[in-house]
């Protein structure tokens, strides 16, 4: 079914694109919640009416993005996390962690966007962790992991 989309669906596309999806998607999930309409000449119509609104938010979510990528790459977190003689981490850093320092500093950031290498850091060192932003951005975060100190 050819829909198009009144939101921005992750996995999907953004506000305003023309999709095919399947059936039941579109009927069951999709047009209920309001996040697109079936594909007519009256909503295609619709839709070149709001097209100068949708390019307008679409430029302004390219902006904030460009903000918080050079707020994000001006960061760097810290975690002291226990680690043995080798500097093998007992336990490790994930996407989960990093939000939750993120956070702390005030950005609102989903754990999905944020890449670590690996998937998660087991060693003591400097990494650097990919954030995915609006579009094709990305930030670069730096993360230094460090031993603990133990008494």
């Amino acid at each position: 079914m050819k829909i198009i989309l009144n939101q921005d669906v992750v996995g999907l596309g953004e506000e305003g694109d023309v999709r095919e999806v399947a059936d039941g998607y579109a009927r069951n999930y999709l047009i209920p919640r309001k996040l697109a309409v079936q594909h007519t000449k009256a909503n295609l119509a619709q839709l070149d009416g709001r097209k100068t609104a949708i390019e307008g938010r679409k430029e302004e979510k390219r902006k904030e993005a460009m903000s918080l990528k050079e707020r994000l790459e001006a960061e760097e977190l810290l975690f002291s996390m226990p680690a043995g003689e080798s500097g093998k981490l007992f336990g490790s850093v994930n996407n989960s962690l990093i939000a939750v320092e993120l956070e702390k500093k005030g950005y609102a950031l989903e754990k999905r966007r944020i890449e670590v290498p690996e998937h998660h850091l087991r060693q003591v060192g400097s990494y650097i962790v990919k954030i995915k932003l609006y579009g094709n951005e990305e930030a670069s975060l730096k993360v230094v992991v460090e031993a603990a100190k133990q008494e």
